[in-house]
């Protein structure tokens, strides 16, 4: 004990602070403990046993407790341990904060393990910038930042805090739409700075093991979390700042999209084609056409143009008979042009210049103003323009341009100067329409698509997308590590245009090839500039016929991926994982981006350069806690290898767990379709699986919050083998206000060779050689089944 003493002594001191701040008292206050220094004051609350917040007020300002992204409420410091000796140290069992009082030092710990420490901690610079910044041991790989293509380790970076569009961009991007502060260790903790004004995140650029965060104003808070895995510490971030909401299951379903359908008869001949050609569909995304005939001068009408939609009830109510959701764009912009200017103006709802005039700017679409979703009165006036919308039938909302696009500094909105919004205004734009559903309509689960966000946007059920990305291989490249770090820092539904967005670059195997990622991708949404067809009914017949079968398979996995939605709303689990979730001390994964997991129970490695028909072969590597089989061929590959896989023009390389079931079900045209009474259910035999288990969650697809109301099912799976006999077991769990059904399924067992096969204890006729076996069984409500297999 008197070693570890002394290293943990030599660590503070190596990595001593601010010499000039001089510790001078603590203090016990019930909900936090205060440091006073020399210089300042320190606050310490604590959220869970994983969660501690500091906060630095400097001499001569106040607490401010205003945050934007912190859900979460802090504990009493009851259950806190403190020793107050030569050096402080309190905290939990999990994480404790340790304090040498001279030379003044502030350190992290996990479970005894050493985490990181402040290194000057808090300074200012000069009049318009103030910095925090800690000590990085020098192997540690870094995430976060928010939406980037940088590759997977963003060590290294001087990242800008301020959400700006990146139009056409490919395999790489230093700042896009999402610019979150929080930076994510392979040391498996992580560190929010809760203030959203713009700055700076400096992930060691100077190559000093420094990490700086540099701000403009605002709180001088950040909050540490820890973790013993990676899905721990994902999961203890979202519990600070919010759970997503489960998704209406339509969502996750094929989008007709595309910039954009400029009338009514365009829109109905577009799903005409979709059903003719029997390509599953659930909703319809209309671009800014519909309130106006042109791209310039018309934003901020959001009102039918009646010229070119003359009757939109008719097309809703007819879609919404269809199964086909509408989905319409806004912005938050009103042009002078538009014909609701006027109205903000006299209603007072546009944010202001230092004359309390509505400050006004030029930008692509016309000379404008942006509404004040920070007063009272700008965010009634937004929400009924949505509320109008939504009683007419529209079934999901799009907010485009919310960094915003344009923002100048001389902006004035009720929550701050446009420099302390900026970043934060997309995060309450969706809080908005959240809020409305929630009070107008409580028992429709909102969509809601949006280009920009902050820290915690999940919360307000915020569907994420990566941008204008370029229609070309490039922008293929980058999108598995967006979407792949954006899981991490709690937005699980970041995606993209399925075929890219921005040029007239014309190549169907790229096309291809990104829908085939896209079935394992959170949201199957192809869009595009309309001078190449996004939507897959508008492709030529070769094509469509491929892309078909990539739609197909995303509804078959339907009941999977509604699975993963909801472990992502309980848990906060990414949909999409790093491979480094699974072995996070194998250093050759700390940047791997090409290979991910979908779900706990897919391997996924997209094609992201052209193949052509020449044979090629790429190297995977195969996680070591299992071995794996291909998807469609039934190949197994051994865990903890690398091997040369050849590359298939049909689907990408895909590969699923020994030992995991996968529940789905065959096609359907969409959702409302949707139905458990005959599903399929595979099994993947590993014959080095002792034990495993797996889950099916169902509900109505629509009800908020269906699991806590107990209007839900839980299909429970589970496998025992003994080198002799495997055993699956199927059982469900209702909740209690939920009616359930019986249901046929058809358990399908890859990879085994049956002597005798036995259902309930009674011995069935089976297909000796089948390649899956199938086991027939019917799942009835109480009571459970048994499938045994002598092999």
């Amino acid at each position: 004990m008197k070693k570890l003493l002394l290293v943990l002594f030599i660590t503070s001191i190596s990595f001593a602070q601010n010499a000039n701040r001089k510790f001078l008292s603590v203090k016990n206050n019930k909900t936090h403990y205060t440091v006073e220094t020399s210089d300042g004051t320190y606050q310490f609350r604590f959220y869970s046993q994983k969660t501690v917040e500091t906060t630095f007020i400097p001499k001569g300002e106040s607490y401010n407790s205003n945050s934007h992204a912190v859900v979460q409420k802090p504990i009493s410091n009851n259950g806190w341990f403190i020793n107050i000796k030569e050096n402080i140290e309190f905290g939990h069992d999990g994480i404790t904060v340790r304090i040498v009082r001279s030379p003044f030092q502030i350190s992290y710990y996990n479970k005894g393990k050493f985490l990181f420490s402040e290194k000057a901690g808090y300074t200012k610079v000069n009049d318009s910038t103030e910095t925090l910044s800690f000590n990085l041991d020098n192997s540690e790989a870094l995430y976060g930042g928010g939406a980037r293509a940088l590759g997977m380790n963003r060590r290294g970076n001087r990242l800008q805090l301020y959400n700006r569009a990146h139009y056409g961009y490919g395999d790489s991007a230093q700042l896009m739409n999402f610019c979150i502060p929080l930076v994510l260790s392979s040391k498996l903790y992580a560190v929010h700075f809760d203030n959203s004004a713009i700055g700076y995140l400096d992930l060691d650029s100077k190559k000093d093991n420094t990490l700086t965060y540099e701000t403009i104003s605002g709180r001088k808070t950040y909050q540490v979390i820890a973790g013993d895995n990676w899905t721990d510490l994902v999961g203890n971030y979202t519990n600070l700042t919010g759970k997503q909401p489960l998704l209406p299951r339509w969502s996750l379903g094929n989008f007709s999209s595309r910039f954009g359908y400029h009338s009514q008869e365009e829109v109905e001949n577009t799903i005409r084609k979709f059903e003719d050609n029997n390509i599953p569909v659930d909703a319809i995304i209309l671009d800014l056409y519909w309130f106006g005939k042109s791209v310039k001068g018309t934003m901020g009408n959001l009102e039918w143009d009646k010229d070119n939609f003359p009757n939109p009830d008719k097309m809703i109510s007819d879609l919404n008979a269809k199964g086909v959701k509408t989905i319409l764009i806004t912005e938050p912009f009103i042009l002078t042009t538009s014909s609701k200017w006027q109205e903000t103006v006299d209603k007072k709802v546009l944010v202001t210049d230092k004359t309390g005039k509505p400050a006004t700017w030029d930008f692509y679409f016309g000379n404008t103003s942006v509404v004040d979703i920070f007063k009272p009165e700008g965010k009634d006036w937004f929400w009924n323009v949505y509320k109008r919308l939504i009683n007419q039938g529209v079934g999901g909302m799009w907010g485009d341009l919310g960094e915003p696009e344009v923002f100048p500094s001389k902006a004035i909105t009720v929550g701050g100067k446009a420099d302390e919004v900026h970043n934060i205004y997309g995060h309450n734009w969706a809080k908005l329409i959240a809020d409305g559903y929630k009070k107008d309509f409580p028992n429709q689960r909102p969509f809601i698509l949006m280009r920009a966000g902050y820290s915690g946007s999940q919360r307000f059920g915020m569907v994420p997308w990566s941008g204008d990305v370029s229609r070309g291989w490039g922008g293929l490249q980058s999108q598995m590590e967006i979407a792949l770090q954006m899981g991490m820092q709690g937005l699980g539904y970041m995606h993209s245009d399925l075929g890219g967005f921005a040029g007239d670059y014309f190549d169907n195997e790229l096309y291809l090839r990104w829908l085939q990622y896209g079935v394992f991708n959170p949201i199957f949404r192809p869009h595009a500039q309309e001078e190449v067809a996004s939507e897959v009914a508008r492709k030529d017949v070769k094509t469509m016929a491929k892309a078909k079968k990539s739609v197909e398979l995303r509804y078959q996995l339907m009941p999977y991926n509604y699975t993963l939605s909801f472990d992502n709303n309980q848990k906060g689990t990414p949909l999409m994982r790093p491979l480094f979730f699974e072995e996070p001390d194998n250093k050759e994964l700390t940047a791997d981006a090409g290979t991910y997991f979908w779900g706990n129970d897919f391997l996924v490695h997209p094609v992201t350069i052209p193949i052509g028909e020449e044979p090629t072969y790429f190297e995977i590597y195969f996680p070591k806690s299992n071995n794996w089989f291909d998807f469609y061929t039934g190949k197994k590959h051994i865990g903890g290898k690398k091997e040369m896989v050849e590359i298939k023009e049909d689907y990408i390389p895909t590969f699923v767990r020994g030992g995991s079931f996968i529940p789905m079900i065959e096609t359907i045209q969409n959702t409302t379709k949707y139905s458990l009474a005959n599903f399929n259910l595979h099994y993947y035999f590993d014959e080095s699986v002792a034990n495993s288990s797996g889950k099916l969650y169902n509900d109505d697809g629509a009800t908020p919050n269906a699991f806590e109301k107990g209007q839900y099912e839980m299909l429970n799976f589970t496998s025992t083998n003994n080198s002799k006999a495997l055993t699956i077991k199927l059982s469900s769990t209702v909740g209690k206000n939920y009616a359930s059904a019986d249901k046929n399924v058809s358990v399908l067992i890859h990879n085994i060779k049956a002597k005798r096969i036995f259902v309930n204890g009674q011995e069935q006729v089976y297909k000796r050689f089948a390649e899956p076996l199938q086991v027939n069984v019917t799942m009835t409500k109480g009571t459970p089944s048994e499938v045994k297999i002598e092999y």
